[in-house]
């Protein structure tokens, strides 16, 4: 490691018929495992360079063209991003992979969650709902939309963003990645820094393959769908010109979408136009069902 660098590491687990549908092909599962595990990375500013793996696999699967499959999205990503695999096990038993990221930054400038003050701008990266439309176009298998090519790509292979973490080192006050929905995920980052958010859903970077395949959908799933492994950010009132300008330079691709507030003690860490939003509205949970 590189002098006056610190090393991070991250570990994500994606189970079958959790966090991939049973028909996905192992490609399929190996380009998703890795690229949401090099997120967690991304929301920290930091360079992935190594990882290890272990793999879980039923007997039944365990062959030849499954194996070559995985290991083909596996290199794909591991190219892409400049990392290598340097160790991880193999065991029989339900789908399963687990992967821990290790990865280097400058020493102090991690993102973390718990430095974000009210007052601060709330960007995203990216569009907001594509991870959900991606699955209900993969379970109901009966919406036509133009583009599905696009969101089956966005939920086999979400696009880490790495650079614009990088990016983000010295400007964001605090930076998670969006994994079970911008509110869930936002809401950490106000749990943890201790203040409450606004949200205006006129803000919301949506495509325009949501906007028309799914008009009643959409903006739930830009609250609360996850899946999408953009970042969530926030920046000080003193950087936030540097962030406009980045964005109008086409140097990021991101949008404003809320602002933060004192906490006010009422339990809504989250608003939405200044309304308070339901349980049902809170984003994905591991432990709900």
């Amino acid at each position: 490691m590189a002098a006056g660098q610190q090393l991070v590491v991250a570990t994500d687990t994606l189970v079958e018929s959790v966090h991939f549908p049973a028909q996905a092909s192992a490609e399929q599962v190996a380009t998703r495992a890795l690229c949401v595990n090099l997120s967690d990375m991304a929301a920290m500013g930091a360079r992935p360079k190594w990882f290890t793996m272990a793999l879980t696999i039923p007997t039944a699967m365990a062959n030849d063209h499954w194996f070559e499959g995985f290991s083909r999205g596996l290199a794909q990503v591991s190219r892409e991003f400049n990392i290598a695999l340097v160790g991880g096990d193999t065991t029989a038993g339900p789908l399963t992979i687990s992967i821990t990221l290790l990865a280097e930054l400058p020493i102090g400038q991690a993102l973390q969650r718990d430095g974000a003050g009210a007052g601060d701008a709330v960007y995203v990266t990216g569009t907001l709902g594509d991870g959900a439309a991606a699955l209900d176009l993969i379970t109901r298998k009966c919406v036509t939309v133009k583009n599905s090519k696009r969101l089956l790509t966005r939920f086999y292979s979400p696009q880490p963003q790495i650079e614009a973490g990088i990016k983000l080192r010295t400007i964001a006050s605090a930076c998670i990645d969006i994994s079970d929905g911008l509110i869930a995920d936002l809401g950490h980052i106000c749990q943890a820094s201790g203040v409450c958010a606004n949200l205006d859903s006129k803000l919301l970077p949506v495509h325009l393959d949501l906007l028309e395949a799914w008009p009643q959908q959409y903006l739930r799933w830009a609250l609360a769908g996850g899946d999408d492994y953009q970042l969530c950010f926030t920046v000080p009132q003193g950087h936030r010109q540097a962030v406009d300008l980045w964005i109008e330079s086409g140097e990021l691709n991101a949008a404003l979408v809320g602002q933060l507030r004192p906490s006010d003690n009422t339990g809504d860490l989250i608003t939405v136009d200044g309304r308070s939003i339901t349980d049902f509205d809170r984003g994905f949970d591991h432990f709900s069902r």
